[in-house]
């Protein structure tokens, strides 16, 4: 694994590094950084008068998910944060007429004897490519408070190359929509859901934590393994994703190999185009169908109404 910091490398090129398993991080910008404090003030008017990073210390855990439930999807809905996006992909020197993102999420990791299910799911080792997202999305991933070994996300580099047996099979995006998603708030003590995972033993180590301050981007592959560390270090992490897709990677089908995943449906129909918050065309979208989304129908918003983690990556599992 590739690890490139500041890197002037172009879109295109930092893309196919990505989807050959690097990982990319930014230092913070002014962009960034106004987005981690537009999302720290909703944080912390929602948690008021308590801090945010020790609410699990003062709050009974039934308030704390009743509160989420309301401030993740206001984030997820504030029309700034698309605009804030925007930004952060101009920054970073995305072509706005071709790249597509998806709605961001505001993350949560608990300790894991307060809350660690539902609309706060601490993800197992898994890759966004196991919740129908294609591959070439890239995964950008930011905290908004400072972070350390003991609260932030770990990347498996071994299984990049090498496949883990997994239950994608069972996972449909669609279906997922549907059934599972709206219900994150009702997962307190444990999470029922039905979600890919691997079904055999894995190597943890070595494993790649990545501690970056406030405000710096990370970006991976959907394809990376990785997963939620338990957080140990007594400060809840509060953190930032989107995803992003290029048209033309979209329409060549490219993107990062395909070694085990076996879900299906697809998310494309999540991403919106940065320069008009238009979605993806249709003709672009048709490449991916694969016959479950018969009984799908698009909701006339551009936005999921979702507050659920599901692949945190979307996992829409990533973001862990």
């Amino acid at each position: 694994m590739n690890l490139f910091c500041d890197s002037k490398m172009d879109d295109a090129k930092r893309r196919a590094e990505l989807y050959q398993g690097s990982v990319f991080i930014y230092t913070p910008s002014p962009g960034t950084l106004k987005f981690c404090k537009f999302a720290r003030e909703l944080v912390e008017e929602a948690f008021r008068p308590y801090d945010p990073r020790t609410v699990h210390k003062s709050m009974p855990v039934k308030k704390c998910v009743e509160i989420l439930a309301e401030l993740k999807p206001n984030f997820i809905h504030h029309p700034r944060s698309k605009e804030f996006i925007r930004t952060v992909l101009t920054g970073r020197s995305c072509e706005l007429e071709k790249t597509y993102f998806d709605v961001p999420r505001l993350r949560t990791a608990f300790p894991p004897d307060y809350l660690a299910s539902g609309i706060a799911y601490a993800f197992h080792p898994h890759r966004d490519t196991w919740y129908s997202a294609p591959f070439s999305q890239i995964n950008w991933w930011m905290p908004i408070y400072e972070i350390g070994p003991g609260n932030c996300m770990a990347f498996h580099p071994r299984y990049w190359e090498e496949a883990v047996a997994n239950s994608s099979n069972t996972y449909n995006y669609y279906e997922w929509n549907r059934k599972s998603r709206k219900n994150a708030a009702q997962h307190v003590k444990a999470d029922t859901r039905v979600q890919p995972r691997p079904q055999a033993p894995l190597e943890p180590d070595p494993q790649l934590r990545v501690v970056v301050s406030v405000g710096s981007l990370m970006l991976f592959s959907a394809a990376q393994l990785h997963s939620t560390v338990p957080n140990t270090c007594g400060l809840v992490r509060y953190s930032i994703d989107f995803r992003t897709v290029h048209l033309d990677d979209v329409w060549r089908k490219c993107g990062a190999p395909n070694i085990d995943s076996a879900c299906t449906g697809t998310t494309l129909r999540d991403y919106l185009r940065a320069s008009d918050f238009t979605r993806l065309p249709e003709e672009a979208v048709a490449l991916y169908l694969d016959g479950t989304e018969a009984d799908f129908t698009p909701s006339p918003s551009a936005i999921p109404a979702s507050v659920a983690d599901a692949g945190e990556p979307r996992t829409g599992a990533s973001h862990s």
